[in-house]
């Protein structure tokens, strides 16, 4: 495995046997790990995570402003909407 080479996607053992290139690479584009020609998990570099947490964030910010604008529902009617649901067929 070559330094100048363009990875996307590395084995799980290629990624333990070359930890330093695939954190390499994972700094400029993710890199997948596959196991069993699976994809198992996914490197990025911190700031793509930490890219990706305040978008996560922010969605979570404005769904929980939405929900304050929309009311909440009191216990009893939290819990009968809790029981429908764990009775429902899917």
């Amino acid at each position: 495995m070559g330094a100048k080479a363009k990875k996307d996607s590395m084995s799980a053992s290629d990624a333990k046997n070359n930890f330093g290139e695939l954190l390499e690479f994972a700094r400029s584009n993710p890199v997948k790990i596959e196991k069993n020609g699976r994809a198992v998990a996914v490197v990025v570099s911190l700031e793509d995570f930490e890219r990706m947490e305040a978008m996560e964030d922010s969605w979570w910010a404005k769904k929980a402003e939405e929900a304050s604008k929309e009311g909440f529902l009191g216990q009893e009617e939290s819990e009968k909407f809790l029981a429908e649901m764990m009775n429902a067929k899917d």
